[in-house]
């Protein structure tokens, strides 16, 4: 089943970029997305769908379609980063200190999109597409554990999700079987001594210099106690030390990232961080602690699932503007679904054309005829997935089941203002 969204573009393709224009100017941050919540549900509830709040508050499902056969789900997020927008554009964000600087505002159209798109043929569907509109995927260690633990991953056999990619153009559709992205935590690492002058850094303990080892060593240390091949990071953004030049603090902080291309080795990540910033330490006989949050695994794409979007893409953009997207270091919760049912990430390209702006940007922006590739390709890999599941049982991924298995797993509801 080929779907023809050539006369539900025509109609609505401007309404979906004047709202996408909407939560980009009126961004929420993780856990407090009631706004944008709401107008999802409004928009569903207006073509005569039944949009289900989650429990936590923000976020929502919404099923299309028959109980008899196959459920597939799509996913967006629904969360802003605590990012200035710098932009000069109209939609500028106009909340202070907060902007959709990694797309999630393009998300949430494109899947909303997709789900107004398919509830037009409806009676057509052979079986069930379940919408969800994720809160707080920002926040560690990811807002999808708690939509599992509401139960959006009942009776489903396989989930999709999109994600921009500023580095592509528009019409580039990247996909990928296996880890498509890198384990993310976070940590912060706080040292204490009695302080003194700078002139007697040997009658004290020097916390500028201690912590400066800490951030120099730790990830020179990492790469030689790691295989290479599992691209084990550590990258520190934050150090606080001290505010006069003459006088040695009697506290240093340090917070930074790990992020793990392999899924067994982020497994090991804590113990080993604590290790090396102890025997980095311990010479200079000060007290310090580790506050070590552990995020996601990488997002690991199923190979069916990925061949189904991949095949969808080819249909929407043609086979030149597929391609193979390589691994990247930077973290996505999407994974948490993927360690319950089988599915697959891909990259859609968002690139304004003659810019050069990654994601977390303050600049960050997109090309928004990519919008109406997002809903094609979401709603064409959810109806492809449905016809498969209908005929065939889906392939488990034993390594996959076993990690299932073996994980110990917190589901929090709440975490720190962490952003991956």
């Amino acid at each position: 089943m080929t779907l023809d969204l050539s006369a539900f573009l025509a109609v609505n393709g401007a309404m979906l970029i004047d709202l996408r224009r909407h939560l980009h100017a009126h961004p929420e941050l993780g856990w407090a997305e009631r706004e944008s919540t709401a107008l999802v549900a409004r928009s569903l509830e207006a073509v005569g769908l039944r949009p289900r709040l989650l429990p936590t508050g923000t976020g929502l499902t919404c099923d299309i379609g028959t109980v008899k056969g196959p459920t597939v789900a799509l996913r967006a997020d629904l969360d802003a980063l605590p990012v200035e927008d710098e932009k000069d554009v109209p939609y500028r964000s106009t909340v202070p200190g907060v902007c959709h600087a990694c797309g999630h505002d393009v998300h949430t159209t494109m899947l909303l999109g997709a789900g107004l798109a398919l509830a037009q043929c409806i009676d057509e569907l052979p079986g069930r597409v379940r919408l969800i509109f994720q809160p707080a995927e920002e926040r560690l260690p990811g807002g999808s554990l708690s939509a599992i633990t509401a139960g959006v991953l009942k009776d489903v056999s396989a989930i999709f999700a999109l994600h921009c990619d500023p580095k592509s153009d528009f019409g580039k559709v990247g996909v990928r079987v296996g880890p498509m992205t890198a384990a993310c935590d976070e940590f912060e690492v706080r040292l204490f001594g009695p302080g003194g002058h700078t002139a007697r850094p040997d009658q004290t303990a020097d916390l500028v210099y201690i912590i400066s080892r800490v951030v120099t060593d730790l990830p020179a240390a990492l790469t030689r106690l790691i295989d290479p091949a599992a691209v084990m990071s550590a990258t520190f953004g934050a150090i606080e030390a001290g505010k006069a030049s003459n006088v040695i603090p009697s506290s240093a902080i340090a917070r930074g990232t790990i992020r793990v291309l392999n899924r067994q080795v982020w497994d090991k990540a804590s113990k080993l961080v604590e290790r090396l910033i102890d025997a980095t330490v311990a010479p200079y006989n000060v007290t310090w602690n580790l506050h070590y949050e552990r995020g996601s695994p990488p997002v690991v794409n199923d190979e069916v699932a990925t061949a189904i979007i991949a095949t969808a893409a080819r249909r929407i953009v043609g086979e030149p503007g597929v391609f193979i997207a390589p691994q990247s270091l930077g973290g996505e919760d999407f994974s948490w679904y993927l360690e319950e049912v089988s599915g697959a990430m891909a990259r859609l390209g968002v690139r304004v054309p003659g810019t050069s702006v990654d994601l977390h940007s303050a600049m960050f922006d997109v090309d928004e005829r990519a919008i109406a590739i997002g809903v094609r390709l979401l709603a064409q890999a959810a109806v492809d997935a449905l016809q498969h599941f209908a005929v065939s049982t889906p392939t488990v991924d034993l390594d996959l089941t076993a990690q299932r298995r073996g994980r110990e797993r917190t589901r929090a509801a709440t975490v720190d203002d962490a952003v991956v």
